[in-house]
């Protein structure tokens, strides 16, 4: 078997707005394996700044797997425990090698056009007119489930844009999320969640930094809105960790994105963990190409969820790739009538 790897920057068609600042390009990884005249192509999700893996000895790794390849998936995956975004990159090099069309990893009614996923309209931060605008697209294009990234500008002008939307829309035409990325101030996220939980709100992630571990767990103890810990799950590797982590803040969610916590495999011990705990789960794509975003999804079709996931961020790039993936009347589908076009020159 030979292995290669491969860099390739992701450009945003618009420039888009997180609490860590403005996006305008995403560096992302491939890994190519090939053997007995096939191809296996996986991806590489690092996202700077916020990946544990964000490492000076990350192409280096890169090449350390590929020089190592033999070694078999996984010795690969147990020798890769703190690089999560190349343990998933491999997971799914492997599984797209074995299968019989390099693209359809877990075939299903999904695969098949049959069936699709419910997602969420993510919208992104930015001034009140441009989040305005964001949210009746996504109204428009028929999403039941607005997730609102918040933190960015002053909380009362993000309320009134929340109060706006539920002026119009009650809980059950539009489901709520917000997406604090850890904005608010211990001290003062209580009597701001306060405020979020009389707009009927489904939940926030992160309202506080990660890391502030007896601060998150008074919050999720106390809170009159549902928390989703998100960031708060990056860099726990071990199962007792977990474990740990969970049963000490007791959140009412989680949300999992593979490429941040090793991929399938990672992402189904967060999953198995919270189900003992009775806490709620979805899974969220993360700024991946479209190669990324499909094994993911196809992944999580299989989980028979039904919730709304976050796997809304294909249509993102200028040069995304090719696919059949489509986001329509806020779902995801997969349309076979679209073909694969994966060149990474």
């Amino acid at each position: 078997m030979k292995a290669t790897y491969h860099k390739y920057i992701l450009d945003f068609k618009t420039p888009s707005g997180t609490s860590r600042g403005i996006l305008k390009t995403k560096e992302t990884w491939f890994i190519v394996l090939e053997a007995n005249g096939k191809k296996g192509i996986g991806e590489c999700g690092i996202l700077r700044g916020l990946s544990v893996d964000d490492r000076p000895d990350y192409e280096e790794k890169l090449q350390w797997v590929c020089n190592n390849i033999a070694l078999g998936l996984e010795n690969l995956l147990n020798k890769l425990i703190e690089f999560p975004s190349i343990q998933f990159g491999l997971e799914m090099a492997f599984k797209s090698l074995e299968s019989e069309n390099p693209f359809e990893l877990f075939p299903s009614a999904f695969t098949e056009g049959k069936d699709n996923i419910n997602i969420n309209g993510l919208i992104w931060m930015g001034d009140e007119p441009f989040m305005k605008s964001q949210i009746q697209e996504k109204i428009e294009a028929g999403f039941t489930c607005i997730k609102m990234k918040i933190g960015a500008i002053d909380f009362d002008t993000e309320y009134h844009l929340l109060k706006s939307i539920r002026k119009e829309f009650s809980k059950s035409d539009i489901e709520l999320r917000v997406d604090a990325n850890g904005a608010f101030l211990p001290n003062e996220a209580m009597e701001k969640l306060k405020h979020l939980s009389e707009l009927d709100l489904h939940s926030i992630e992160q309202p506080i930094k990660p890391g502030q571990v007896q601060e998150m767990a008074r919050l999720c103890e106390d809170t009159p809105l549902p928390i989703a810990l998100d960031e708060e799950l990056i860099g726990v590797f071990s199962v007792t960790k977990k474990q740990e982590l969970l049963q000490t803040m007791k959140p009412q969610f989680i949300i999992l994105k593979p490429s941040f916590i090793g991929g399938w495999s990672g992402s189904t011990e967060w999953i198995n963990i919270s189900q003992k705990e009775n806490i709620g789960w979805w899974i969220t794509s993360a700024l991946e190409s479209n190669i990324g975003l499909n094994a993911i999804a196809q992944w999580t079709y299989t989980l028979g969820t039904v919730m709304p996931q976050g796997l809304g961020t294909g249509s993102l790039f200028k040069n995304n790739f090719e696919s059949p993936l489509m986001v329509k009347n806020g779902t995801l589908q997969y349309n076979n009538n679209l073909d694969w076009k994966f060149n990474l020159e």
